[in-house]
């Protein structure tokens, strides 16, 4: 018994179907984080960002980001030395939502230390937004915690 063309198509379009509800259950199942909460309402207040990266990028020394087996250091520019610094450290994990971590600075000795303990052994993304002065700076870079 031979199938005629119109019952080829009928079974073409029939595993077509099949195919593409198999996908849709597929990836209904997969999870999905967005960076923030509110995205939207960070998005419209990201121009305090720019500016606070304009401020940053104008500064003589450059923020560092230092990590070993202990801990997380966040040193501050020269420039502000003696100065007390007010904001937030920020590390963000691209693969689980969990493991996203915030810290609080308040600091006059120009350094700031994480331990490793409360970190997880991944790739973060560090935001660091504080205050100096009245003028507010901002930075971003990314930190490797997998190797150390």
């Amino acid at each position: 018994m031979t199938l005629g063309w119109g019952w080829k198509i009928a079974i073409l379009y029939s595993v077509f179907v099949a195919l593409m509800v198999g996908l849709v259950i597929a990836s209904s199942h997969q999870k999905v984080d967005l960076v923030s909460k509110d995205y939207y309402k960070d998005e419209i207040a990201y121009q305090k960002v720019l500016d606070a990266s304009k401020n940053q990028a104008g500064l003589a020394g450059s923020l560092a980001i230092h990590a070993d087996e202990q801990a997380v250091t966040v040193e501050f520019p020269a420039e502000f030395a003696g100065k007390v610094l007010n904001g937030s450290v920020s590390l963000y994990s691209a693969s689980h939502e969990e493991w996203d971590k915030n810290f609080e600075i308040n600091t006059s000795t120009g350094k700031m230390t994480i331990s490793r303990q409360s970190l997880h052994h991944t790739v973060y993304t560090i935001k660091v937004s504080y205050t100096a002065d009245g003028t507010n700076f901002y930075t971003e870079s990314q930190i490797d915690l997998n190797a150390s």
